[in-house]
């Protein structure tokens, strides 16, 4: 039996998190469309759930030989969704971390960070533009701006923890 569950997320921790919080009541995400999840039913806590942004599409020949490789460790790909790729690992394998040092965090940080950072910037440029002109352009602007207000601490707790991370690599690093 399929459950289906519709949410938007804007920042990745959140949807891992609630992905793992299903998983732990017996629903495992099987798919995965824009704000849509299907679940089936199973054990609860078999699984663990980790997102990956790629660095190229999944259809693109690095990506097929990074998930293969996954695939070799255990590592289950769900579903992916433009760049953003599900992967799961059956609990009782152990702990699941797709990065295991300090340099791969910050790389994966930094990635979303310049997704959002973007997203950010293109709608506080859509926004300011269309606050001189009609009605329709000023709910335009009005929806530019959420999206800015919705982003802008999502960027800056990624910016935050590229930050921290950086700092703990140095300590580290000595």
């Amino acid at each position: 039996m399929t459950v289906k569950k519709r949410r938007v997320f804007f920042n990745y921790e959140k949807e891992e998190k609630w992905l793992n919080e299903m998983a732990s009541k017996g629903l495992n995400l099987i798919r995965y469309s824009f704000a849509e999840y299907t679940f089936e039913r199973g054990t609860p806590g078999e699984y663990n759930y980790r997102l990956e942004l790629l660095d190229e599409l999944p259809t693109h020949s690095e990506s097929k030989e990074y998930m293969k490789f996954m695939e070799e460790n255990g590592v289950e790909c769900v579903d992916s969704y433009l760049r953003w790729v599900i992967f799961r690992k059956k609990a009782i394998d152990g702990p699941f971390e797709i990065y295991s040092d300090y340099e791969s965090r910050v790389k994966h940080y930094q990635k979303a960070a310049s997704l959002i950072g973007i997203a950010v910037g293109l709608n506080l440029f859509i926004a300011v533009l269309n606050m001189n002109y009609s009605t329709f352009n000023l709910y335009l602007s009005m929806l530019n701006w959420l999206l800015v207000i919705i982003l802008s601490p999502v960027l800056i707790s990624y910016l935050g923890k590229i930050s921290n991370l950086k700092k703990e690599m140095e300590l580290h690093d000595k």
